[in-house]
Parts: C-alpha cells; sequence; structure tokens
C-alpha cells in the first residue's frame, strides 16, 4: 500500500478559552483530490494547518510521506507588493538555493501554464483579483510539490473566474506525470464536488469528520459536467450532510 502523501491520526488541537478541535483522522492518498468543508469555527483551516506542519497538534499526530514537497495557497494572493509576477514565482525556488538564472526561467514556464506568460513584469498592483490568484498558484506549483493545499483560494472571486481558475488547476493537476495530491477548505459545495474526488464534512465546533462522501464521474471534469444528473445529485447529499452538520450540537468556536 502507498504510503499517504499526509495523514493525521487522532489529532486534537487545544486552544485557551475554547472547546478543542478533534479527535481529527484523515488520511490524504498520493494524487487525490479532496475537498474539506463544514461550517465556520469547524476546524477547516486548522486541518491544513496540521497537514502543513504549520502547526502541531496538542494529542495525537500529523504524518506523511517522507520527504515531501508542500505548497499552500492561502485565501488571498500574500504576493510580495514590490515585486513583479516573476520574482514573486521565483522566491520558492531562490530561497531553496537554485541560481537565479534556472529559478527565473522555471517561474516563467509557471506563469505560462497559468495563462500569464505575457505578464511576467506586472506588479500585483496591475493584476486583477483573478490574476493575482493565478500568480499564487504559479509559485505554489513551480516548486513541484506532492501536497498542494488550498485555503479558500476562489472565494473573493466572481462565478466566471472561480470556474476558469478550477478548471485551470485540473489541468494543471493532470498534466503532472506524479499527480500532486490536493486538500482545499471550501464553503462552495458545488465547487467541492467539481474540484474533488472526495469531500469530508466537518462536525460544527468539534473538528471531527462528521461525513466522507465519494464523489462520481472522471477528474478532470468532462464538458458539460455540471449538468448531469450524478453531479446535481452529489452536490444535493453533500448539501444535506453539511446542514446536519452544522445544526449538530456544540458551541461555535
Amino acid at each position: 500500500m502507498a504510503e499517504p502523501a499526509a495523514a493525521l491520526r487522532s489529532a486534537v488541537v487545544r486552544y485557551p478559552g475554547r472547546p478543542p478541535l478533534g479527535p481529527i483522522d484523515l488520511v490524504v492518498a498520493p494524487g487525490e483530490i479532496l475537498a474539506v468543508v463544514g461550517p465556520s469555527g469547524a476546524g477547516k483551516s486548522t486541518t491544513l494547518r496540521l497537514l502543513a506542519g504549520l502547526e502541531r497538534p496538542t494529542d495525537g499526530a500529523a504524518t506523511g510521506s517522507r520527504p515531501r514537497r508542500t505548497a499552500f495557497v492561502f485565501q488571498a494572493p500574500t504576493l510580495m507588493p514590490w515585486a513583479d509576477a516573476l520574482a514573486n514565482v521565483a522566491l520558492p525556488l531562490e530561497l531553496t538555493g537554485i541560481p537565479r538564472e534556472e529559478a527565473r526561467r522555471r517561474a516563467n514556464a509557471a506563469l505560462a501554464a497559468v495563462g500569464l506568460g505575457d505578464r511576467p513584469g506586472a506588479r500585483p498592483r496591475q493584476l486583477s483579483g483573478g490574476m493575482a490568484m493565478r500568480v499564487s498558484l504559479a509559485r505554489a506549483l513551480v516548486t513541484e510539490p506532492d501536497l498542494l493545499l488550498l485555503d479558500e483560494p476562489f472565494a473573493a472571486l466572481d462565478s466566471v473566474t472561480r470556474r476558469r481558475l478550477i478548471e485551470d488547476l485540473h489541468r494543471l493537476w493532470a498534466a503532472r506525470p506524479a499527480r500532486p495530491a490536493i486538500v482545499f477548505v471550501t464553503h462552495d459545495v458545488e465547487e467541492a464536488v467539481y474540484l474533488a474526488g472526495r469531500s469530508v464534512v466537518l462536525e460544527a465546533a468539534a473538528g471531527k469528520a462528521a461525513s466522507v462522501h465519494d464523489h462520481p464521474g472522471p477528474l478532470p471534469r468532462p464538458p458539460g459536467w455540471r449538468a448531469e444528473p450524478a453531479f446535481r445529485r452529489a452536490v444535493e447529499r453533500l448539501a444535506e450532510a453539511l446542514a446536519e452538520a452544522m445544526a449538530a450540537p456544540g458551541t461555535a468556536a
């Protein structure tokens, strides 16, 4: 059996003055796309931080395959405002000691892959919200990660831009010979069903997995998939599960 891309095993996080989150049990298979949905305060972003190693569980364990490369895309693009798109994308490579010329070559290729090959010199203030998020995505993918974590990166974008970026993410994921595992947080059940092969619903204020749902159909999605009855049924099932998780007893954190 292949070693997981990442896993949480009975992970509990305790904060002063708040109920603990967990125990969280989650195994991310190599190359899978997994959505994490749940009410506000359920621990979705905490789950990503645990998987990334940015936070350690108070009890239990957060583990992953070793060695692994992990990339994180946040809700905001978090670009350096004084640097152009090329420099922003090249930064993680240069920080690992890759020569500047090679880092810039790979950054140019990453920008082209996300449709911004003609904007390497653009500063963040010159980019739309969708373009800035593309730069952030290119910066994450340029390292060729084994695990890509996305914390609601499309939430602030209009619906058309969101759909385009989701299609781009599927395309870039499928193009990798060794596909990275992707875990992303979203409040949008349609986005979860379309983008992921599996969704985990977290219980309100508890961080526990209330339910797990496998989604039908191939990844990437074929044209017109959103109109398919199987897609609509999966969306309704996930929406019902989310509503049940929101109604679960507990105090919001």
